[in-house]
């Protein structure tokens, strides 16, 4: 058979040969690195038979595919045998990888805790030192059921029973076959290729994700090649606990949730500060760059959903309400706009548009609702309400092109002002659940790929996450310790206008539908205002900072030099605030360096008697005695952004 190389040479391998015999066929050292394998764009196990012709490609252990399906590994062959051996009567559940890690799900009479975390460490290092050789055996429905029944294993049952495939289910053992487990594949092809791993912690879980199923316990893990590289991976995390904003939240007073508003944010006024000055900076950004600012309804009528089409496919994350319209005698349903969208088709509806209007350009800094299950939600990150710097362009198809640069350019110049100066961008291509003709998704999709390359961006295809209705380009940034935020986007619907009837009079003097691209640059205020919290560790940027200086008196004698201070500051449009309480210096400075304020100017007889300042930077421990007038010119410097912002 003639087998394809990812460089697009061929090899020729007898009827019936593995993976592995491909690798040591190329050569000794890709045979010891070797995995598993992928074939015509589907992973298998290395031992697999390659069925006929086909292209394919050795994954090796250094890979980012090989070190997945060590993951896999660990959580299906080695955590979860592990688990049995020191929790005899657990039943297992489902076992995933995630990103950068994996988990297991079982049901424990036994109390597991991350006390026990160790102790099931010491057991998978253990297993893993036998240097098990793992063997894949596809049985019948039947004989799975069988198998998993005499295990007494019900929630394998369960998903056997709940599978429409009647045979090849892929059970995995190891050398003595004591251990057994039903799994999706592949995994390594023995223990031996096992790296560095560590337990990180322990949750509750329900069954399916659904509250009324049995709660399960969740262990957490995480895996990478080699000791190095996990406990870079353990340094970051621990990093990323020191700036989760909602540590940080509280420590500066920004914001809190509780349980009479789940998923709502509670703004104090230092968080809300934030908040108005980062939608200030979007409104002159937008201005400027030819949109016109709108607003529309938080309550529509059902009716208006599903001409949308919102209704159908996005009914389950919508907040529906009822309201007794008595006169009517009837009960009218509507929903707390999850989107912005279709109230802006109807503003565009009122009176008749020509090309000439196009594009037009609305925005809205909208409030939206949408439902988000309990155990899904985190901080400001994933919420039930949110406002989007939202806006829709109205614009013909040869408006594509120059439209896509101009959002991109926008874009650009936003995240780099804000100290992101790089992003990566995905295009995300129809999901399975969408509404429109395949000829109109083909349409879409073509127009913004030809856009995107034509422009010269580098950029990845993510097949099937598009939005319903319609393709999209999502910029992905990155914050300072290397994690990914996808934050803006850019889709193109060739639907919603028809569905709505949004027209305009052509240039031949005919009736056409405008394309409509959605379009946000942040995203959600709120789950970008938690990301430039974390990416700053709380020490924002000095014209976004809720509390810019802060004037400490020493003695209660400079209080009088300490409001006049502040009033100077005031008159530059300095947020300023004088902490005069009979405390020590050293508390102050202490109280408001971990409120993360920029600059802390401390007042005592000797400043008071030279008109100076003592002037101290957060993340500095120097106190420069700057003369008053030089002090406000560096800090009026600090705030070149401010004007920009208000």
């Amino acid at each position: 058979m003639k087998l394809t190389l990812p460089d697009k040479s061929f090899r020729e391998l007898p009827e019936g040969s593995s993976g592995y015999d491909l690798a040591r066929e190329i050569g000794p050292g890709l045979a010891k690195s070797a995995v598993a394998i992928c074939i015509n764009g589907t992973q298998q196990d290395l031992h697999d038979v390659i069925d006929g012709d086909a292209s394919v490609s050795i994954i090796t252990i250094d890979s980012d595919d090989g070190i997945e399906i060590m993951r896999h590994t660990l959580t299906a062959q080695v955590l979860a045998r592990a688990i049995k051996n020191l929790y005899p009567d657990s039943k297992l559940a489902i076992g995933p990888t995630i990103e950068d890690g994996f988990y297991y799900d079982v049901e424990s009479r036994e109390v597991i805790s991350s006390d026990d975390l160790t102790r099931i460490e010491d057991e998978m290092r253990r297993i893993i030192k036998t240097k098990s050789s793992i063997t894949k055996k596809l049985v019948s429905k039947s004989e799975a059921l069988k198998i998993f029944k005499l295990k007494k294993e019900p929630y394998k049952e369960i998903i056997i029973n709940e599978s429409d495939q009647t045979d090849d289910f892929q059970l995995y053992y190891q050398d003595d076959e004591k251990f057994v487990d039903l799994c999706r594949g592949p995994h390594l092809p023995n223990l031996s290729f096992v790296g560095a791993f560590k337990l990180t912690k322990v949750s509750g879980a329900y069954w399916k994700g659904d509250s009324n199923n049995s709660m399960l316990t969740r262990i957490y893990g995480t895996a990478f090649k080699n000791d190095k590289d996990l406990q870079n991976y353990l340094d970051n995390l621990e990093e990323a606990l020191k700036r989760d904003h909602r540590k940080l939240g509280k420590e500066m007073d920004l914001f809190h949730f509780q349980d009479e508003a789940p998923g709502m944010v509670f703004w104090h006024p230092n968080g809300w500060t934030i908040y108005r000055n980062l939608r200030n900076f979007i409104r002159n950004k937008i201005q400027f760059n030819g949109y016109i600012e709108v607003n529309t309804p938080q309550v529509i009528d059902r009716k208006l959903w599903e001409a949308s089409g919102h209704w159908d496919k996005y009914r389950e994350n919508m907040f529906i309400t009822e309201i007794d319209e008595k006169h009517a005698n009837e009960k009218r349903v509507n929903a707390l706009k999850p989107m912005n969208c279709p109230g802006h088709v109807q503003i565009y509806n009122q009176g008749i548009k020509s090309y000439k209007d196009l594009p037009l350009k609305y925005a809205e800094f909208g409030l939206c609702h949408r439902y988000e299950p309990s155990g899904t939600m985190h901080g400001l990150m994933r919420v039930r309400a949110f406002t989007q710097d939202d806006g829709h362009i109205f614009c013909t198809d040869d408006q594509i092109e120059s439209e896509t640069k101009l959002f991109i350019d926008l874009l650009s110049d936003i995240y780099s002002d804000l100290g992101f100066k790089d992003f990566d961008i995905k295009l995300s291509t129809r999901p399975e659940m969408r509404v429109g003709s395949d000829e109109t998704w083909d349409k879409a999709e073509e127009a913004l790929e030809a856009a995107i390359k034509k422009l010269g961006y580098p950029y990845r295809i993510d097949k099937g996450d598009g939005a319903f209705y319609g393709p999209k380009l999502d910029f992905v940034l990155t914050d300072a310790i290397g994690r990914e935020w996808q934050c803006g986007t850019f889709q193109l619907d060739f639907n919603l206008a028809e569905r709505l009837d949004a027209q305009y009079i052509g240039e031949d003097g005919k009736k056409h539908y405008p394309v409509m691209i959605h379009r946000a640059v942040l995203g959600s205020f709120e789950r970008f205002i938690g990301i430039l919290i974390e990416n700053y560790a709380g020490k924002l940027p000095f014209w976004l900072a809720p509390q810019q200086v802060v004037i400490a008196s020493i003695i209660s004698d400079v209080d009088d030099y300490s409001i006049e201070i502040l009033e100077e500051l005031k008159k530059e449009g300095i947020r300023a605030e004088t902490d005069l309480r009979n405390e020590k210096i050293s508390y102050k400075v202490r109280e408001h360096s971990s409120k993360k304020v920029p600059i802390i100017l401390a007042i005592g007889k000797n400043e008071k008697s030279n008109k100076t300042v003592s002037m101290r930077k957060i993340g500095s421990t120097d106190n420069n005695v700057l003369d008053l007038k030089d002090a406000i010119k560096i800090i009026k410097k600090e705030n070149i952004n401010f004007k920009n912002a208000n």
